[in-house]
């Protein structure tokens, strides 16, 4: 058997003998990429990767990046870090060969159709239902909190198929065509003056059965590919500098560079001690790739997620802290710009991520979710008590 390292290091070798990152179209180059196996290294042979570890693809990126390869936008991010993971695990080989390719090379741009008004972090508690007819599924409800929504051509859907069934088996995933008649995006204005998130409302769209993915009524079950998927994406931005980057690079940066910093000494210690839980967040992050790597996922995900979403609101806190008056500096809030998602850096960007920031204990599972997932699943307490009938409100016990 070739060595993992060695078959890399031939395919890169090949790709860039072949093809030009600084001369071709992004598009075009991530398609020779993909057909290279060098997209997902950790998928299949045939769907983008040489099944290899994934520990691999970062020594692509960096070889490509190096050689000259522009980095996708973030209007990709779900799906290469959610909806691809998800359509290789649990799609047919049809709807992988459709979906697969278009979404690496960035002709497709995807979105996360989970969340409902009433059903937020209980996605089992969702109502959007999904009626057979024939080939295809006529699918009606609302979406909410659906991030670049209004960018999307396809969404990641989950929708009940089945009324009758416990409320985890009733559920069936679909790849939902963005365009198609009934489906309407209304952007939803945010504390940061953008409209990131949108609410998506369906009536009565039809989507053809081959863009089921997973078998009907095991909509739970692909939908915990994507959470896991997207838990461990977010949970794992926050690494400390020297090795790392994120929000506490950017604490770090306005200490070192900006002018008439608080630098007391009070201010240095919040600073250390952020720095300290940052590198712990990193070693964490390491601790769980490498579990994954074995087929042995833990819980560092959901720590992982918790741990950055809290993080990360005390670091903007003390970004803006430190720069004091000038963190009030104003900048463009318009509709939300590719470029300018995650943006660190800039002029007014600190008050920007300040208010963001609150949104981090919410997107991908809100805090509470991530501690009744440690504290039920893996510390064994017992769970909260599930009742189907509300309390009356003259009922509920008063301390």
């Amino acid at each position: 058997m070739t060595d993992p390292a060695q078959l890399v290091k031939e395919r890169l070798t090949q790709l860039l003998d072949e093809h030009d990152p600084k001369a071709e179209a992004p598009e075009a180059f991530r398609g020779a990429q993909y057909d290279a196996g060098l997209a997902w290294v950790h998928f299949p042979e045939g769907w983008g990767g040489l099944g290899l570890a994934p520990n691999h693809q970062k020594d692509i990126d960096k070889a490509l990046r190096d050689a000259g390869a522009r980095p996708s936008d973030a209007t990709h991010f779900f799906g290469l870090t959610m909806a691809g993971p998800t359509v290789v695990t649990h799609a047919d080989d049809a709807l992988r060969g459709r979906l697969l390719r278009r979404m690496f090379t960035g002709e497709d741009s995807w979105c996360q159709l989970f969340s409902e008004p009433g059903a937020g972090s209980d996605l089992a508690g969702l109502s959007t239902k999904a009626v057979r007819d024939g080939d295809e599924w006529v699918i009606t409800g609302q979406k909410v909190w659906n991030t670049l929504a209004h960018l999307a051509n396809k969404g990641m859907l989950v929708a009940r198929t089945d009324p009758d069934a416990p409320k985890h088996k009733g559920l069936t995933y679909f790849a939902l065509d963005m365009t198609a008649p009934g489906v309407e995006v209304r952007p939803l204005r945010q504390i940061t003056g953008e409209a990131e998130f949108n609410e998506v409302y369906m009536t009565e769209v039809r989507v053809p059965d081959a863009d089921r993915i997973g078998a009907v009524g095991e909509g739970w079950r692909v939908a915990m590919t994507t959470l896991s998927n997207e838990r461990t994406t977010i949970g794992g931005g926050g690494g400390a500098p020297p090795r790392g980057s994120g929000s506490i690079a950017e604490a770090v940066r306005i200490w070192q560079d900006e002018p008439n910093v608080d630098k007391s000494a009070a201010a240095k210690d919040r600073l250390m001690q952020l720095w300290i839980r940052a590198e712990a967040l990193r070693l964490t992050n390491i601790r769980g790739s490498q579990n994954r790597k074995v087929g042995n996922p833990g819980p560092e995900g959901s720590i992982a997620k918790l741990m950055f979403a809290e993080i990360n609101k005390d670091i903007y806190e003390l970004c803006v802290d430190l720069l004091g008056p000038a963190a009030l500096v104003d900048y463009d809030y318009t509709m939300i710009r590719p470029e300018n998602l995650g943006l660190v850096g800039e002029p007014g960007s600190s008050r920007k991520m300040f208010l963001r920031a609150r949104a981090n204990s919410i997107e991908g599972g809100t805090s509470e979710v991530q501690r009744n997932i440690l504290g039920e699943r893996i510390l064994g307490l017992p769970g909260e008590p599930r009742n189907d009938k509300a309390i009356p409100w003259k009922d509920v016990p008063r301390s």
